[in-house]
């Protein structure tokens, strides 16, 4: 495509498109092209001058290329990206500020004072509603307040201050409806979708295949830690599934042939395939929005305090009114009383700081459900990791297979990787890349497999049992022995890897060695958690203790536990918030999900099993556990706003009431006061918490 470049500074790049706007459609498909490039770090499009800005970290040559390939009509965007964009929702409410701001400057210099005055008594009608509505429904509350101050004023002739506070009114409703919109929609991006292969029956057998290729009427074979990627109807087996995300139930609900599924939600326990019955978007994004919008999870304790106080002062505000009047008997200084009331900040600034929070969160690649659980990060005082996958790496690596029986490593690995592809764990995708390095390619060579969890897996091949797991699972649960002239090879495995044992018939056929190396960063996080206040930072692992040593050693973790299951790791949370602490948990896998349900606060990695995340409260990428610092360093700058907006609110509005009384302050100036400082506080509450340099 042709273009044009209208600005260029070091790398950053402001291209014009040869037309004169582009459509929202064409310029989210833009969007999602420049994106999809990895030399491009960040893609501004504004689709009302055609124009985009490009910051890129390649070669100038390179940039060039991509643009000049681009055409609208080549790429291929995902249905669900254009449902779930945000572009004209914006533009929408800029357009209609914009408008309510001209519209109210135009008016005051163009109309004459008698159709301004009819103009103003018809808005102000629908303000006395929504004040007697209050009064209808048993409850003084804001809108009551903004209703006898307007009909006060325009009793007194003060026609101006009326339409003022009218139109502060209206843009205060419009602030704070288009960013709760907007960071609801953020949200909710963030927990759609992202599954890109799925395992689809057919009549020879599993397959697994790009989730893009399904159809209706495919069959799909959803496992115990898996997401459902598509609405559906089971067709065989029998699961709990956990519809959170969709109903906000926190219990899972049996199904079997014949219930319906939805996108989204996630196999707790069991197994089913389902006939597909909607692909593309799903209306998912929509299902999100509405759960997020209903749920009482966005509220902070510190919110909904500020909320109800700000109801309750409302009769105290039209009483200090009544009594200002019966002292001075001059009616403005008890207008001057009722054009200021604390609850109307209250409840604008309160929601806006915490949707926006959870907004600059989602920038830094963080997920959070709610203002509840940043209120719990900032207040917490303990910290639980779970170590494979999270403090050690996302992708560990098979070092080594030793043999035990009279079949090559490869064979072993070959077998063992055929077992292992089915389930969501870090380990057992390093088990399916290193056959896949290796081209050992296979069948399905096993009937159906059991998942046990946090312990191993369970089938068999050539109608003999095989088990691949944890010592536990295989030694202790299972039974298994070491052949006896092996013994002293398995005395001699290292100590450096984590162990992963394949046994048939009862006997080990097979010691895989995964190498699972702490994350650069791991040292580092856990100091600054340490500078951040946390009084423990603790380590659980169903490692053994040899290996658990070490990497809590090098981790700087002084309080670790070793060969846990689920269950410990819960019992330990439940125990620390008896004893008072408030906990937060950090996890992958679907062993971590009772300690994440058990927590203050969950934490998942982004890339660990689906039941991990959608239980857990908070999800980050699982590139950088610096994330957790950064959650930290939000959720204590979020809880600092709130008080901070809270005195400035009560500080400045008795100021402005005491003025008022005191006939320092006439109506009009009291309403533009409090409504502008309303404003104010309210898109300051919009603005990043972190420091420029940190975002």
């Amino acid at each position: 495509m042709k273009f044009l470049i209208k600005h260029e500074t070091g790398k950053r790049l402001r291209v014009h498109l040869p037309m004169k706007r582009m459509t929202y459609r064409e310029a989210d498909t833009l969007d999602y092209y420049l994106n999809g490039f990895s030399e491009i770090s960040e893609v501004k499009v504004y689709e009302r001058t055609a124009d985009t800005v490009i910051t890129y970290n390649c070669d100038r040559k390179r940039i060039i290329e991509i643009i000049r390939s681009f055409s609208f009509d080549s790429v291929d965007v995902p249905e669900n990206y254009f449902e779930s964009s945000g572009r004209e929702l914006s533009a929408q409410y800029t357009d209609k500020i914009a408008s309510d701001i001209m519209l109210h400057y135009v008016k005051r210099a163009v109309l004459p004072v008698s159709i301004r005055r009819i103009w103003d008594g018809i808005k102000a009608v629908k303000y006395v509603i929504r004040g007697l509505k209050t009064i209808k429904n048993k409850r003084l509350q804001v809108e009551l307040l903004d209703a006898v101050a307007i009909s006060a004023a325009m009793f007194m002739g003060d026609y101006k201050t009326a339409s003022n506070v009218m139109f502060l009114l209206g843009i205060g409703d419009t602030l704070e409806e288009w960013t709760h919109k907007r960071s609801v929609g953020d949200l909710a991006r963030q927990m759609s979708l992202n599954i890109e292969k799925v395992w689809v029956v057919t009549d020879s057998g599993e397959i697994q295949i790009d989730s893009s290729e399904i159809v209706c009427g495919d069959k799909v074979c959803v496992r115990m830690g898996n997401m459902i990627p598509f609405d559906g109807e089971v067709y065989g087996g029998e699961a709990m599934v956990n519809q959170a995300s969709m109903t906000g139930e926190p219990a899972a609900v049996r199904k079997t042939p014949g219930s319906s599924v939805f996108a989204g939600t996630v196999v707790e326990e069991g197994e089913i395939i389902i006939v597909v019955t909607q692909v593309g978007g799903c209306g998912r994004f929509d299902k999100i929005v509405k759960m997020i919008e209903e749920s009482e999870k966005l509220k902070s304790s510190l919110e909904s305090k500020a909320e109800r106080l700000a109801d309750s002062l409302v009769p105290y505000t039209l009483a200090a009114s009544v009594l200002t009047y019966l002292f001075s008997r001059n009616v403005t200084k008890a207008v001057s009383v009722l054009m200021v009331d604390y609850s109307c900040a209250l409840k604008m600034t309160m929601p806006l700081s915490v949707l926006s929070a959870i907004r600059e969160a989602g920038d830094h690649g963080i997920t959070v459900k709610g203002g509840k659980y940043l209120e719990a990060v900032a207040d917490a005082d303990t910290i639980v990791f779970d170590k494979t996958g999270t403090l050690t790496k996302a992708a560990p690596t098979v070092k080594k297979v030793v043999s035990f029986c009279d079949e090559s490593e490869d064979e072993l690995l070959r077998q063992a990787a055929c077992l292992e592809e089915h389930f969501p764990h870090s380990v057992a995708r390093a088990v399916v890349d290193a056959a896949l390095e290796k081209g050992l390619m296979h069948e399905e060579l096993h009937t159906k497999a059991e998942y046990i969890v946090a312990h191993g897996i369970a089938s068999y091949i050539d109608d003999k049992k095989v088990v691949i797991g944890s010592y536990h699972f295989v030694f202790e649960d299972e039974g298994a022995v070491i052949p006896s002239e092996k013994q002293k090879l398995y005395d001699e495995l290292p100590d450096d890897y984590s162990h992963l044992y394949f046994a048939k018939d009862g006997k080990l056929c097979a010691c895989i060695l995964i190498e699972d190396p702490m994350r650069e960063e791991s040292a580092d996080v856990v100091a600054k958690l340490r500078e951040q206040g946390f009084k423990h930072i603790v380590m659980m692992t169903g490692d053994n203790e040899r290996t658990a040593a070490k990497i809590a050693a090098e981790a700087g973790i002084t309080e670790y536990y070793s060969e846990v299951l689920p269950e410990d790791k819960a019992g330990y949370i439940e125990k620390a918030k008896a004893e008072g602490r408030h906990v937060i948990m950090v996890g992958d896998g679907i062993n971590d999900s009772p300690a994440l349900s058990a927590s203050d606060a969950g934490i998942a990695i982004s890339e660990g099993a689906e039941i991990a995340r959608q239980i857990a409260d908070i999800t980050i990428s699982s590139s950088d556990l610096e994330s957790i610092v950064t959650l930290r360093k939000i959720s204590t700058l979020l809880m600092s706003r709130i008080r901070f907006n809270y005195r400035t609110i009560v500080g400045f509005n008795t100021s402005l009431i005491g003025l008022g009384v005191a006939g320092v302050l006439p109506p009009s100036s009291s309403a533009m006061l409090h409504n502008g400082s309303t404003v104010a506080l309210g898109l300051k509450s919009m603005t990043n918490l972190l420091p420029e340099n940190e975002i």
